[in-house]
């Protein structure tokens, strides 16, 4: 599987385009600006994008999949429960104070151990629910895109609607610090760097 990590937006997200190289078939995860700078690269590599991957609702992680979607024709996938949470008027109400779009509503529906095929390659969804109730990482085996569940040397914050910090520990624990400690780990910001392994996390993290 071939990654891209491009860092967008104006609360700096690592979006990362993620293609089969035999098929030039991809997803992209997270557009949450910045969505030229998105297409661009889908289109220096010639890739057909069929996904448009949340790894949950918070519109700094969503606000680009309208474009995306408008442009590439690619299907919105969310987890169920963050589509559920994320449509209540009170919630959209709350996170209207961004001033970022709202995702339009998600063609997929997933939930945890789904697996979403990108060409050859694929995606195994890890329900980690704390920072949203819906929240996701996506695995494929030497790599885990973390989302705003795990960072490097930290952890996501737990303080909006929806968050729960026990909820988040155990997902962390139960789901991420399972895998194989050389998996690397792609965060959804960049806060403590943009990459690091599920090994280094496990060792070093103070919030775990």
């Amino acid at each position: 599987m071939k990654i891209q990590q491009l860092t967008v937006g104006m609360m700096g997200v690592c979006c990362y385009i993620v293609s089969c190289e035999a098929t030039n078939r991809a997803a992209i995860i997270d557009p949450g600006g910045d969505e030229d700078q998105i297409l661009d690269a889908c289109n220096k590599d010639n890739l057909q994008v069929e996904y448009i991957i949340a790894t949950h609702g918070h519109p700094d992680h969503v606000c680009g999949n309208g474009p995306i979607q408008e442009a590439t024709g690619a299907k919105i996938v969310m987890h169920k429960d963050d589509a559920d949470f994320f449509s209540a008027p009170d919630i959209k109400q709350y996170f209207s104070m961004l001033g970022l779009a709202e995702s339009p509503p998600a063609d997929i529906l997933v939930t945890d151990g789904d697996v979403i095929a990108v060409g050859e390659e694929s995606l195994r969804v890890l329900h980690t629910p704390g920072h949203t109730p819906g929240g996701i990482c996506l695995y494929n085996p030497s790599d885990c895109f973390t989302g705003d569940t795990l960072f490097v040397g930290g952890v996501g914050r737990t303080d909006f609607p929806g968050g729960s910090l026990e909820e988040l520990t155990t997902s962390i624990r139960e789901k991420l610090l399972t895998l194989p400690p050389e998996t690397t780990v792609w965060p959804g910001h960049g806060y403590g760097g943009l990459r690091s392994t599920i090994g280094d996390e496990a060792r070093n993290n103070p919030y775990l």
